[in-house]
């Protein structure tokens, strides 16, 4: 089906890229030394993401690899064997290697306490991140907050807590499962703020049961008297295997009206918007300085559940949304040795193809946007040449050119699910569809 046929159709929503190739298109093959893998890529600008795969509750919506209260020996072995997949990885990577970026993600990373959490930053002593010069960021919740784990991410310069609040409306709430009030809600947003990070975000939901223009307008304004220097706003979406997917709920609260009004309503209060989903201050851009190029730099995940990136390879741990295929996951990632971190064995080996596809979409579906002349000094040759389907976003008006550079019209960034999974090659597709989710 063409890109027009699809908007006709109003089939808004196909999917979140957020990666590409997506990790349902990952598969097991024969083990690959890690230093091997990274012996030719250029390390001097690297990204490294942490990954904690634990919350106080599984939303209703989530699709993350994370499992719920685990019990603390489990936390514990968990976190023992992520320092030993530090120490493979930083041997593998050698002593140059140089990064530019660092987040903490899950899950929850907050669901740790104040000790474990002491415990994963010595892990990661080994990669000699410079906290206080390179962007940091750190997910949490309402109900892990607490002064001596913001203490902690203080004392290690983080810049950036992001909360998910979804909703301030009960009922909407209640409808993903979760059980936070907002009392406790206000309360910890008030302790974050009261240690002056750089950059608080909070995500918000639209599409939620029980939403309605009134009551999206209503979490819009409350999350505005924080003045929070960015705001995601989310598409609500029915996976399979999650808490919604498993009782067969489908809604649809007109999800592109309410984006349009929470898009009118932050462009109104002066923030700046970056991608279908990602709204900013414009003083963020002075305070998130940085070299890395996700079109074009590496990434070094650790923890189950983390993704890393090299222009050839693209690894991680095995995916799983359901609660038995996530703990039988956990567990082998617990027993696993620091030899058996230094190989890899399961993830996705990037042809051609895949690499100038990810490198359109990654740059396409933000508003840094396409540049022609990055994209011919990396693979020789024009995108629109490569794909001459991509003509279809000029002539839909959904992209323009600016200053060089191909960046999503208005139209085009309210169309983002739309596009993006649009331009999937079809043996991604294919991959994407045949796996099962366990």
């Amino acid at each position: 089906m063409n890109l027009t046929q699809l908007i006709e159709q109003q089939a808004y929503y196909q999917g979140y890229t957020y990666a590409y190739p997506h990790k349902t298109s990952y598969r097991s093959f024969s083990p690959i030394s890690l230093a091997d893998i990274w012996a030719n890529e250029d390390k001097s600008q690297l990204f490294l993401y942490a990954h904690i795969p634990f919350c106080n509750m599984r939303c209703g919506f989530c699709n993350l690899f994370t499992t719920a209260n685990p019990k603390q020996p489990l936390t514990i072995a968990y976190l023992e064997a992520f320092a030993r997949q530090a120490k493979a990885a930083h041997q593998a990577l050698g002593e140059k290697a140089n990064f530019t970026r660092f987040a903490l993600g899950g899950g929850t990373p907050t669901y740790l306490n104040a000790k474990e959490l002491s415990f994963l930053f010595d892990a990661l002593t080994c990669f000699n991140l410079d906290y206080q010069t390179i962007p940091s960021s750190v997910e949490t919740s309402p109900e892990t907050i607490s002064e001596d784990r913001l203490q902690i991410l203080k004392d290690h310069c983080i810049k950036r807590v992001s909360m998910g609040v979804q909703s301030f409306h009960k009922k909407e709430i209640r409808s993903v499962g979760r059980g936070q009030h907002n009392a406790e809600v206000f309360q910890s947003i008030e302790k974050i703020k009261a240690f002056n990070f750089a950059i608080f975000n909070l995500d918000l939901i639209y599409g939620l049961a029980h939403q309605t223009p009134e009551s999206w307008e209503k979490s819009l304004k409350t999350a505005l008297c924080f003045e929070p220097e960015e705001i995601f706003l989310y598409p609500l979406y029915v996976r399979p295997l999650t808490g919604i997917g498993k009782f067969g709920f489908n809604w649809d609260d007109e999800r592109m009206k309410l984006y349009q009004q929470g898009r009118d309503t932050l462009l109104s209060y002066g923030y700046e918007q970056m991608s279908m989903r990602y709204f900013r201050k414009p003083i963020v851009n002075q305070l998130e300085s940085g070299d890395y190029c996700c079109q074009q730099d590496g990434m070094i995940g650790l923890g189950c559940g983390a993704r890393s990136y090299t222009q050839q390879v693209h690894y991680s741990s095995e995916y799983a949304v359901g609660r038995s295929g996530i703990k039988a996951i956990l567990e082998s990632y617990n027993a696993r040795t620091e030899d058996d971190f230094s190989q890899i064995t399961y993830g996705f080996k990037m042809d051609e193809d895949t690499q100038k596809r990810r490198f359109i979409l990654q740059s396409i579906l933000h508003m840094t946007g396409l540049s022609p002349l990055l994209y011919q000094q990396r693979f020789k040759s024009n995108p629109f040449t490569d794909y001459p389907e991509l003509k279809a976003l000029i002539d839909l008006q959904l992209i323009n050119l600016v200053n060089g550079v191909w960046t999503l019209t208005p139209k085009g960034l309210s169309l983002s699910d739309l596009i993006g999974p649009w331009f999937y090659a079809p043996d991604i597709e294919h991959r994407m569809n045949e796996y099962s989710l366990i």
